[in-house]
């Protein structure tokens, strides 16, 4: 039997302001935006050339998911972002107005930089060794 992961819902503000950030900022694609009705829509973005993991962007219609914008893990690395030029995507997403935590550091895996998202969940920018 073959399974994988194939999304993870990241609960959001508002829809068109995260499809903005995922787009323009990170450069990813926009996959899926299907209006459902009840102003529910299903929005998925993933990065370029990936043929797995997507995210479903999921607009909070509570008071508890709007609670969890921004601080889905408490406060942990949420997302981990691989890539096979840390330094080319550190500098376009940096020049896209990204915001990093801290500065970039050799670790015994890689390549790595905390970023946050439009909402301030925190993710790892990393090129493996």
């Amino acid at each position: 039997m073959n399974q994988a992961i194939a999304q993870v819902t990241l609960v959001v503000k508002n829809y068109d302001d995260a499809i903005d950030f995922y787009t323009n900022k990170l450069g990813f694609s926009l996959v899926d935006n299907i209006e459902l009705g009840d102003n529910k829509r299903w929005v998925t973005v993933s990065p370029l050339n990936l043929n797995g993991l997507s995210l479903l962007l999921a607009e909070a219609t509570n008071d508890e998911q709007r609670k969890a914008i921004g601080n889905q893990t408490g406060g942990r690395v949420f997302l981990f972002l691989h890539t096979d030029d840390f330094w080319r995507d550190y500098k376009t997403m940096k020049d896209n107005g990204v915001e990093f935590n801290e500065n970039p550091r050799e670790e015994p895996y890689g390549t790595v930089v905390v970023f946050k998202d439009l909402y301030g969940n925190l993710w790892d920018l990393i090129e493996k060794k």
